[in-house]
């Protein structure tokens, strides 16, 4: 059974910083694009960002760009999400997403597998 679980989140300032992390069980994703979501309150899930199976390629939002980077370590079969210089905004729940195929993408079908989601709350 594959299970995708995130940790990390919480409660933070403005202009700090979190880092989330999603540990994958039941196989192994190394040869596989995986990504991050994200869903604030009253909203549709938004994309945020994507990495290649290498982590040589990655793919951002641009209403992220520069603040989120997301990484990866095959070995540990886990992907990252680093978060600096928080806004309120960034209040959501963010999920980590892992795909069955290579390719980058923002969209959501592209993706299979969900993980629970870990909560992450930006205070003014």
């Amino acid at each position: 059974q594959v299970q995708l679980v995130e940790s990390g989140g919480g409660l933070v300032q403005a202009g700090g910083s979190l880092r989330l992390s999603c540990a994958a069980s039941g196989r192994t994703f190394s040869r596989n694009t995986m990504g991050w979501f994200r869903q604030a309150p009253g909203k549709e899930r938004e994309f945020v960002a994507a990495i290649s199976w290498s982590g040589s390629f990655t793919y951002h939002a641009d209403s992220m760009k520069g603040r989120f980077t997301i990484s990866r370590d095959n070995a540990k079969n886990t992907v990252y999400l680093q978060m600096n210089s928080l806004k309120p905004e960034d209040t959501a729940t963010y999920y980590c997403a892992a795909s069955l195929g290579e390719a980058l993408g923002s969209e959501e079908r592209r993706y299979q597998y969900w993980g629970q989601g870990t909560r992450v709350t930006v205070s003014s």
